[in-house]
């Protein structure tokens, strides 16, 4: 499965679903950070997609849930931060696809991340410097959508890296919720050895 970032980066990712664990990488354990997400789902090949919400709409199966670990010491070093954001379990999916009519106005839902019960962070999706139908349209522009991709759409403010001390470790609990499409669930585990 693919999932396309909105940073405009194709990621090939191992997806991993609810209550499902987040490894914390051997070789980057340090700053390993949570981002509750929007995903979109798209159900129908698009290419050229103008910027109309009705046209977007056409071309959206639905929404879930993203859970975007990234490994922060590894970003700066890679402008498109595709491996950061690619490392093994670091992108749950789920806990399933909301359809449009199950959503009502994708661009106006709460989102908000928890770590052990400590909300961290609180926005909306129409906060987001773009917005759904901006990302689809432009994406779109640069590279076919082929059904089945997701797109990760952003992330609101109170991410760890602005936080210090909050780094994800082992035997955190991270949970997103967002309005409509439920709540997804992971816990933050040690890498297992290779083998295990």
């Amino acid at each position: 499965m693919r999932r396309r970032a909105a940073d405009h980066s194709t990621l090939h990712i191992r997806i991993v679903g609810p209550g499902d664990g987040v490894w914390i990488s051997r070789i980057a354990p340090d700053e390993i950070d949570y981002e509750g997400e929007l995903g979109i789902v798209i159900g129908r090949r698009c290419k050229n997609a103008p910027n109309d919400k009705s046209a977007v709409l056409d071309v959206i199966a639905g929404f879930t849930i993203i859970n975007d670990a990234s490994v922060r010491d590894w970003q700066a070093p890679e402008p498109g931060m595709v491996v950061s954001t690619s490392f093994d379990t670091h992108g749950p999916i789920g806990p399933w696809i909301v359809t449009l009519d199950g959503i009502g106005d994708p661009s106006d839902l709460g989102l908000r991340t928890y770590v052990n019960d400590d909300l961290r962070q609180d926005g909306r999706t129409g906060d987001m410097l773009f917005d759904i139908y901006e990302q689809v349209s432009y994406l779109s522009c640069a590279f076919t959508l082929e059904v089945g991709d997701v797109l990760s759409t952003g992330t609101p403010s109170g991410i760890a890296r602005h936080r210090p001390g909050t780094y994800l470790k082992p035997g955190d609990v991270v949970r997103v919720e967002i309005d409509k499409n439920g709540t997804l669930e992971n816990p933050v585990i040690a890498e297992p050895s290779p083998g295990d």
